[in-house]
């Protein structure tokens, strides 16, 4: 792979799909557009990879994709080889081969790049090109062969109405993609022709190839789908649907059982463990990881965060937080980001926990709110209890002790400490640190002494 540079065109405008957010920014299956071909191109092992962007979203892309890949913005929309002329420049060093990929072209697998790739050099061509047949895809150019099969032209879709040379041609479809030896790339990009709307195509090389006899090859893709790229929203969710199943059949081959898998939403970034379960109607989203042995639903939704294994998540959402092994949250609870369950803490239902750490084996069993709290050991919720972190300008911590008993509806107004094996009672308003072993009980909550010995 030294000898090749993977080029990114990522500055199209986009119009189609009527929106303020760049087209390559749009996201299917939880992963933006543009990462796609990046990471495609990364896991073939190319070492130079260039992102041609424009004006308008540089900024963003270089956000989401930092300095793994080189840049290079195309000034104005004015077509695919007027931005590879951008990429050369970028790239610097010389190279003698090219692996071009539009950023709309999620569906694209490895293996397929790989045989293209190989049969460019194989057959010592100049340029290469994936395609595709039998496809209903009126925004796609049609490839012509002459009667030996070698490619001649492409013919762009919007040009399709004005020549009649594809009445003698079979259906076939330009995916896109193309190989390229460089220096021969270098040396004809001037020559394509603006047309009328000032575009220069790429695709326009072809018939300059064929007619100084240049060899122009064609690999016609196995599955077609894997070529479709996103120029609407209607495409977005074609190609989004497609993405999902191949991604739920990838986990069940891994020993992931899905009941129903079609009401399964997965993301791309989601790691599963084997044996783990999948109710109907849940989501997994984000970076989110979920051990083996686990239970997931159903109306779960897990979105960027991690659980130990034998974790049960039933009827919940949990966001943004880490749950260790044997975690049972639910039904009807949600874990709000920052938040960090240890071994064997069990939620159960309607309880709500945000930015708060509860230590192996924790408890609250039924509904309650903690936030901005240290949770330790063993330590016991019960029905009501709130943390009162907020004072309306900013919120404080709340400590409790390993072993502690917090008593029904008691209210712990932050900051406040709560020391190992204390007790509250129920109904208590605790406004002031209760020392370890001690019960308090009362509106504001007064000490009573130790707490009563357990039976």
């Amino acid at each position: 792979m030294d000898h090749w540079a993977g080029v990114v065109l990522a500055a199209g405008q986009g119009l189609r799909m009527n929106s303020k957010v760049s087209k390559v920014l749009h996201r299917v299956c939880g992963k933006e557009l543009i990462r796609y071909p990046v990471e495609l191109l990364r896991d073939l092992g190319i070492p130079r990879i260039l992102v041609v962007v424009s004006p308008g979203n540089g900024e963003a892309v270089l956000r989401l994709l930092g300095d793994r890949v080189k840049y290079a913005v195309q000034p104005a929309a004015l077509g695919s080889g007027d931005a590879l002329q951008y990429a050369r420049e970028a790239l610097q060093e010389p190279t003698e081969h090219l692996l071009v990929l539009n950023a709309d072209v999620p569906l694209l697998l490895p293996g397929m790049l790989q045989q293209l790739m190989r049969r460019h050099v194989a057959g010592s061509y100049h340029m290469t090109l994936l395609t595709g047949r039998d496809m209903i895809a009126p925004d796609f150019g049609r490839v012509l062969r002459d009667s030996g099969g070698w490619l001649v032209d492409v013919v762009e879709a919007a040009d399709m109405a004005n020549t009649k040379k594809l009445l003698s041609s079979p259906e076939e479809v330009n995916g896109g993609i193309y190989c390229f030896r460089a220096p021969w790339l270098w040396e004809n990009l001037s020559s394509i022709e603006a047309t009328l709307s000032g575009e220069r195509i790429l695709t326009s090389l072809v018939a300059i190839g064929a007619r100084r006899g240049d060899h122009i090859g064609g690999v016609v893709a196995a599955d077609t789908d894997n070529i479709l790229g996103v120029n609407n929203r209607l495409q977005l969710a074609q190609v989004e649907a497609k993405l999902r199943q191949r991604i739920r059949e990838q986990w069940m081959m891994a020993g992931v059982t899905l009941l129903d898998p079609a009401s399964v939403f997965i993301d791309a970034d989601v790691t599963i463990g084997r044996d783990t379960v999948i109710l109907p109607n849940t989501m997994l989203l984000g970076r989110t990881q979920i051990g083996e042995d686990c239970e997931v639903g159903p109306g779960s939704i897990v979105r960027d965060s991690s659980t130990g294994n034998r974790c049960r998540i039933t009827t919940s959402v949990v966001e943004g937080s880490t749950l260790g092994m044997d975690v049972r949250v639910g039904p009807f609870s949600h874990v709000r980001a920052g938040s960090c369950l240890e071994r064997a803490v069990r939620l159960g239902n309607f309880v709500e926990i945000t930015n708060s750490r509860l230590a192996a084996g924790a408890g609250m069993d039924h509904f309650g709110f903690v936030g901005d709290a240290d949770v330790g050991a063993e330590a016991h919720l019960c029905a009501g209890m709130v943390t009162c972190n907020y004072d309306g300008k900013q919120k404080h911590q709340t400590v409790i002790g390993a072993g502690a008993f917090i008593g029904c509806d008691t209210m712990l107004v932050a900051p406040v400490t709560v020391g190992a094996e204390a007790v509250t009672g129920a109904g208590s308003v605790v406004t002031k640190d209760v020392p370890p072993g001690e019960l308090a009980v009362g509106v504001p909550a007064k000490l009573k002494g130790p707490r009563p010995a357990r039976n």
